[in-house]
């Protein structure tokens, strides 16, 4: 593994698919059973140009902004995945990949080279770097506590699912894990903890 000897499972689906709960419950049960945990947050959340493009409305989307959010999926998880036997990861990359082929222009040509890059990394480093991709399937009202950090992809549901899975489907020998609908979040947990625990990544 060249996450060393941590075992990752990633979290994955569209904009208000309840990934950040879950991986939050998740990772509560798994400690709770004594397991060396631990999990990442959304690196959006904490990127000073999202912040700036989202919340403050300077300008939209541009490379910049996908490169830097791109590189903090591979050193966030990194980085957290010393010392622990389990790591939870809140999306991938192959979900910045996916949305930024939505919000940016693929046809412009600095564009298009650093999408197919980016394509040829996830492809490259994603199968040797997670254990498991959790799909979730669930759609929420995405205004639903009046999260401003959606505000520019509300209208992107959709289309990024079926972008974030043909990204990971790019990727070969991913185990891909895809959640039943209409599940708690209690419920969600257990349906996980068995299928984890199938794979032997829970193991000792």
């Amino acid at each position: 593994m060249p996450i060393r000897d941590c075992r990752v499972i990633a979290v994955e689906g569209t904009q208000a698919a309840g990934k950040t709960t879950y991986v939050h419950a998740l990772t509560a049960h798994l400690r709770e059973q004594g397991i060396n945990i631990a999990c990442t947050g959304e690196p959006a959340r904490t990127s000073p140009f999202m912040e700036e493009i989202v919340l403050h409305g300077k300008g939209n989307f541009d490379l910049v902004a996908e490169v830097d959010l791109f590189a903090q999926h591979f050193t966030v998880p990194l980085r957290a995945a010393r010392n622990h036997q389990v790591l939870i990861t809140d999306k991938t990359p192959a979900n910045v990949l996916a949305l930024a082929g939505l919000v940016l222009d693929p046809t412009e040509p600095a564009t298009a080279t650093v999408l197919g890059a980016a394509d040829a990394f996830c492809r490259a480093w994603m199968p040797h770097a997670y254990d498991a991709v959790v799909y979730c399937s669930d759609r929420y009202d995405q205004k639903a506590g009046g999260d401003r950090m959606r505000e520019k992809v509300l209208a992107l549901q959709d289309p990024a699912d079926d972008a974030i899975r043909d990204a990971l489907g790019r990727i070969p020998a991913l185990p891909i894990l895809d959640m039943p609908r209409g599940l708690t979040v209690a419920e969600r947990v257990q349906w996980t903890v068995k299928r984890v625990e199938e794979m032997g990544l829970l193991a000792a």
